[in-house]
């Protein structure tokens, strides 16, 4: 997962520093809100993340392409440390709920344990059903997928 820090001076060295990729409000101004330009940011990268001063620019400087990409950047405050940030929008899961009545999530990989997959399978589910307008009885049934293993039911 690619992720794009668009931030003020001290935020781009701290990701120099931890080799994250970066862009200064320059570098958003020669952008120049060409839409073939913002597209090809907005795909370039999988999220991004924005400094506070720079977070309310954005929509003068680049025009909707981010937002329409749904790619709209998170904000970082000044204290808060960049990589931890970035871990965190990494482990970060968005529930896309459109007319289709079914929807894949990820919740694991390989490295974790069959208790961390547990808790966020159990997160995700609870979460997906707050969301839901009649919570449990929206919900006909749950199935897990492994990689390459066969599907199987939860509920």
């Amino acid at each position: 997962m690619t992720i794009c820090v668009l931030g003020d001076a001290s935020h781009c060295e701290q990701a120099e520093k931890a080799s994250i990729p970066s862009m200064t409000v320059e570098d958003l101004k020669k952008l120049n809100k060409n839409k073939k330009l913002v597209k090809k940011l907005a795909q370039k990268y999988h999220a991004f993340l924005a400094s506070e001063a720079l977070i309310k620019q954005i929509p003068r400087l680049l025009g909707p392409g981010l937002n329409k990409a749904g790619k709209f950047p998170t904000l970082v405050s000044a204290g808060e440390k960049l990589e931890d940030k970035v871990n965190e929008l990494k482990s970060t899961i968005k529930f896309q709920m459109k007319k289709v009545l079914c929807l894949a999530v990820a919740v694991g990989h390989v490295e974790m344990t069959e208790q961390e997959v547990f808790a966020n399978v159990n997160v995700a589910v609870n979460f997906l059903v707050s969301l839901l307008k009649k919570n449990w009885q929206n919900v006909k049934s749950l199935h897990l997928k492994t990689t390459m293993g066969k599907v199987q039911r939860v509920f």
